[in-house]
């Protein structure tokens, strides 16, 4: 344990925003599972304020873990990693407006914020990693495998938003949970190897 807590404390002040930021998304995403867990139970449902107030928290760390994110990973100011950050934002947008146009059109999935929460998701993930790799933590090598492993997690995640409507409720509530695993397994494991 104090191996752990001196190589973070060797960290300079971005990274330790960035594993910061890392942790609150983590706890973020346990919030929003205890809700979804709850609230979509095929049989004795918690409806109402008593599940939704799990929401709340989920809000309050998903959003201070973004913002500690960004200060370190921000896509537009970041033009030394992998590849300019600027790019990473625009590939974001970019397929934002094509899984909304296939998912909605081709496929007549109704469109929610889950949608969204994914993609923006990824970008805030790559955006990481590649301020990772410009600041020398992370290898080229396991800047790259993370990114596949994060492009998979993103993939898996549209794939069960994409099946939510076509499935039973048993088959539907677990897959609603597959995305907010995938989402805090992420960032934790990313976390875990920026410390080793």
């Amino acid at each position: 344990m104090n191996g752990v807590v001196y190589v973070v404390y060797r960290l300079n002040e971005q990274t330790k925003q960035t594993l910061a930021g890392n942790v609150l998304l983590v706890v973020c995403c346990l919030f929003y599972l205890a809700w979804w867990l709850l609230a979509f139970k095929p049989t004795g449902a918690v409806k109402g304020m008593k599940s939704g107030l799990l929401l709340l928290p989920a809000l309050v760390f998903g959003l201070a873990g973004i913002a500690e994110i960004i200060k370190e990973s921000n896509p537009l100011k970041l033009q030394t990693g992998l590849i300019p950050g600027s790019f990473i934002l625009l590939g974001g947008i970019v397929a934002y407006l094509i899984l909304y146009g296939l998912t909605s059109v081709v496929l007549k999935r109704h469109v929610t914020t889950e949608l969204f929460l994914i993609v923006g998701w990824a970008v805030l993930m790559f955006s990481e990693l590649n301020a990772l790799y410009a600041e020398g933590y992370f290898s080229k090598y396991t800047a790259v495998v993370f990114i596949i492993i994060t492009a998979t997690a993103a993939a898996v995640s549209l794939i069960c938003y994409i099946l939510y409507y076509k499935l039973d409720t048993t088959l539907g509530y677990y897959d609603g949970a597959i995305p907010l695993v995938l989402t805090a397994a992420v960032p934790a494991a990313i976390s875990v190897f920026v410390i080793i």
